[in-house]
């Protein structure tokens, strides 16, 4: 009977520490994705990181003599909120086969994801 319940112990163990290693995978992951959108006419583009920080603004020389202050901002804006949507699909998509039955991938994963949305917090022994 004690062997029995070491081999399940042990079984379950090792699942633990499997999704543990595809968590701490997935994370990884995650610290290197971004994006970059490009304006269909070549004059901007935009690379942003995982929480839509912006790594990089390339603009056409071109740019400043044919659009406005305006139009410039706007095609900038247009581009950064792109990656951003799509930086955050790579997030989702990475992250959902993680996500236990039943509980929405927007309930664990805010702006600030951590570790620690995976795990329990530690149980203190009784005194």
């Amino acid at each position: 009977m004690a062997d029995a319940f070491e081999a399940e112990v042990s079984a379950l163990a090792g699942e633990i520490n499997q999704q543990v290693a595809r968590v701490r995978e997935a994370f990884g992951e995650l610290s290197a994705l971004e994006h970059t959108a490009r304006s269909a006419d070549g004059m901007v583009s935009v690379t942003v990181g995982r929480h839509g920080q912006l790594r990089g603004v390339e603009l056409n020389p071109r740019a400043y003599r044919s659009l406005s202050p305006t139009q410039l901002a706007e095609a900038i804006m247009r581009q950064a909120n792109e990656a951003t949507a799509a930086v955050s699909e790579q997030s989702r998509q990475l992250l959902n086969p993680l996500m236990p039955d039943g509980v929405p991938y927007e309930e664990v994963f805010g702006e600030r994801a951590t570790l620690d949305a995976f795990f329990p917090s530690p149980v203190e022994p009784a005194p």
